[in-house]
C-alpha cells in the first residue's frame, strides 16, 4: 500500500528513472548523490518504490531519535554514529555477511553540505564485503534518479574513485567539489 503511494507521489512529482537497477544481484551498496537538501529524502523514498527492490538505509543516529525516530526505522533504516570510531565499516560488512539478500543505501558526501572528499566507508564495505557499488545520481536538471550498472573495486582505489566522480560528473543540477577533486587523479 504505502509502496503504492511513495511510487506514486514520485511519478506526479515528475520524477523518473533513468537506468536500470541490476534486480538480479543480491547485494549491493548503492551511493547516493549529491545529497544537498532535505527533499533528497522523499524523492529517494519515492525512487526506491518505483524500482521496486527492498533497500535499506544508513542515516545519521540523530534522525533515529525523538518524535519521528520510529518512522526512520519503519521505512528501513540503519542508524549511524558520526562522532567517533565506531567500527562502522566492520560492523556493515558483517550485516551484509550474515544476510543472503541486502541493499543499503549511503549518502558517501556524509552530509548536506559541500564536502571536499567522500567518505570512504562505502568503498571499504563493498571492498570487504565483495559486494559491488551502484551509483545512484539525483539530477535535479531533469528530475531523473539516473543508476548505474554494478560497479565492483579494484585494487587500485584512485582508479576505481576516478570512475565513481566520472559517472557523478555527468549528473545535472548541483556539483559537488569533491567530483573535481577526483577527477584530478
Amino acid at each position: 500500500m504505502f509502496n503504492f503511494l511513495f511510487k506514486f507521489l514520485f511519478k506526479i512529482a515528475g520524477w523518473k528513472l533513468v537506468g536500470q537497477f541490476p534486480k538480479h544481484i543480491k547485494k549491493s551498496i548503492l551511493i547516493v548523490a549529491p545529497h544537498a537538501q532535505s527533499v533528497d529524502f522523499p524523492v529517494g523514498i519515492g525512487a526506491r518504490a518505483a524500482i521496486g527492490v527492498k533497500m535499506g538505509f544508513l542515516g545519521k543516529k540523530e534522525l533515529f531519535e525523538g518524535l519521528f525516530g520510529w518512522m526512520f526505522y519503519w521505512l528501513g533504516g540503519y542508524p549511524v554514529d558520526r562522532s567517533s570510531n565506531n567500527q562502522v565499516v566492520k560492523a556493515v560488512t558483517t550485516l551484509y555477511n550474515s544476510k543472503e539478500e541486502l541493499h543499503l543505501v549511503i549518502a558517501p558526501e556524509g552530509t548536506r553540505k559541500d564536502v571536499d572528499k567522500l567518505k570512504m566507508g562505502f568503498y571499504f564495505i563493498a571492498k570487504n564485503a565483495d559486494i559491488p557499488i551502484v551509483m545512484i545520481g539525483f539530477d535535479y536538471a531533469i528530475k531523473g534518479i539516473v543508476i548505474s550498472e554494478p560497479f565492483y573495486t579494484t585494487n587500485d582505489s584512485h582508479a576505481d574513485l576516478k570512475q565513481i566522480a566520472l559517472f557523478f560528473d555527468k549528473i545535472g543540477g548541483y556539483k559537488k567539489t569533491w567530483v573535481s577533486n577526483y577527477l584530478k587523479y
